[in-house]
């Protein structure tokens, strides 16, 4: 069965794009940059962009394209022994980030309805915590499932379903065309009537205005390379499966040059606005800045809706707001599924269309925990264990693949030959050494702060069985799949290079 391409390279760009702005694009570069020193943020951030997170995504486009195989089988055309790693990345990926990822935009779902009437009341804090996920004391407490939650749960993992089910280029890229420009369009209309409001300046200072004195401050370097790492889909397999349907001529490195400023110059832009409305409601409510800046999930549910209470015209702007989050989020999760039935279907030869239906109602089974009144606290203990640890231990180790196994001159070779932006050695030097380096920084530093104190005040037994035990048993399923045998030949093809050579 010949493999799916994309229809075009530029269909490609938008579904890499999809994927890399998510829901962390709109609120959590914007809160860095703050705490960071504002514009000055934007030094070690660029710096991670060019020496960390293109180097990488030319890695990740670079072996899908030249293995042609998603990650799992990509690393087993190189060696073998390391199929299991890109088992491990899809795996804790698809039964773990895209679970929680879900729930996450179906809330936003909720608050796109509640936008219009303003159903958040006159106390979004009491009522996002509270009333709408009713959160509990302790993990354990698992609570009822909240409905509305739900609900909407179920409408996007039928999106996901319906979008996987049509295929690369008549579900994926065709998805990506809308809702990539359509997202565009919003977060235009939105940072155009940010910019609008009374106070906007003064949120915009706040935002941008540098603070170099915080350059000195190693946090700030590491939170810059997490950052990237995070927001560019870098170690979920997603961006070794996306390059493999690219045709045999295909320009690598503008394709990783283009998706990473887009991104990058998306998080920026819609960091206009969230901070723009926050400079409004320091105004409005005759409050400094520091008042009303809250982090990631605070910002979206508690500090926009208050300050959308507060505007003209404000629940149109609340929709909106929303309704950009739920399309964020929508395309990235499309391309974290993806990622998981190209391996199964690399392997086993599935049906793509009895494969997505199985798993689109696994993910939405797996996804009710955290609907329940213990949810947003497994959300945070599963995200912290996957991100922190499963994702930065699997850059670490995807480096040392394809960096010292591999013979990485050979894939810089074939990179070169069809990419208009040539690569030299020093591109080796960031792979081989300089990129794993600054990964075991942040993994030794996350490693550090754990054993100094829990994660988040959590019980030791919560984080075990629910974090640690999580990560742990994606791995063991990552082993026990790469060892049953192959059910297609593509395995034994090998790369574009080798059939050239």
């Amino acid at each position: 069965m010949a493999r799916e391409q994309w229809k075009s390279q530029f269909g490609f760009l938008l579904a890499a794009v999809g994927s890399a702005i998510g829901l962390g694009n709109i609120w959590r570069f914007s809160y860095l940059a703050y705490e960071h020193g504002g514009g000055a943020f934007l030094i070690p951030y660029l710096v991670a962009l060019l020496t960390a997170g293109i180097p990488l995504l030319i890695l990740e486009y670079g072996i899908g394209h030249e293995r042609i195989g998603s990650a799992p089988l990509a690393y087993a055309k190189i060696d073998k022994r390391w199929e299991w790693l890109g088992w491990w990345a899809v795996l804790f990926v698809m039964f773990g980030i895209v679970l929680y990822y879900s729930v996450v935009i179906a809330w936003c779902m909720n608050f796109f309805l509640l936008s219009f009437d303003l159903g958040w009341g006159n106390d979004p804090n009491a009522f996002f915590f509270k009333e709408f996920l009713q959160v509990s004391d302790r993990p354990g407490d698992i609570g009822e499932v909240r409905t509305p939650i739900l609900a909407a749960l179920a409408l996007v993992w039928l999106i996901n379903w319906a979008v996987v089910y049509r295929g690369v280029q008549r579900g994926i890229e065709l998805a990506n065309k809308i809702l990539m420009p359509t997202l565009l369009v919003l977060i235009i209309a939105l940072v155009g009537w940010s910019l609008t409001l009374d106070g906007a300046a003064l949120g915009l200072k706040a935002y941008l205005e540098p603070d170099f004195s915080h350059l000195s401050d190693p946090k700030v370097w590491i939170d810059a390379y997490s950052q990237i790492f995070f927001t560019l889909s870098l170690g979920f397999g997603i961006m070794i499966a996306y390059a493999s349907y690219l045709p045999r001529k295909a320009d690598i490195t503008r394709n990783a040059l283009l998706t990473a400023l887009i991104n990058s110059g998306f998080s920026l832009f819609a960091g206009l606005a969230v901070f723009s409305v926050l400079g409004f409601m320091a105004t409005s409510q005759n409050q400094p800045m520091s008042e009303v800046v809250a982090q990631s999930i605070g910002l979206a549910f508690v500090a926009y809706p208050k300050a959308v209470s507060l505007m003209p015209g404000g629940n149109l702007f609340g929709a909106l707001f929303f309704l950009c989050l739920v399309v964020a989020g929508i395309s990235s999760a499309v391309s974290i599924i993806e990622a998981f039935v190209a391996a199964m279907v690399d392997k086993f030869g599935i049906s793509r269309q009895k494969l997505v239906t199985f798993i689109s109602v696994l993910g939405f089974t797996g996804s009710i925990v955290f609907t329940t009144h213990a949810g947003l606290l497994w959300l945070d203990i599963v995200d912290h264990f996957v991100t922190h640890y499963g994702l930065v231990s699997v850059g670490i180790m995807e480096c040392f693949v394809v960096g010292w196994l591999f013979r990485l001159p050979k894939l810089r070779q074939h990179i070169n030959r069809i990419s208009s932006i040539p690569l030299g050695a020093w591109w080796d030097f960031l792979i081989k050494v300089f990129v794993p380096l600054v990964l075991l920084i942040i993994l030794a530093g996350d490693l550090y702060a754990e054993f100094q104190k829990p994660y988040g005040g959590y019980s030791w037994a919560s984080l075990i069985i629910i974090g640690r035990d999580w990560l742990l048993l994606t791995l063991v399923g990552a082993f026990a799949i790469a060892c049953r045998p192959w059910r297609t030949t593509a395995h034994e093809q090998g790369g574009r290079t080798d059939q050239e050579s």
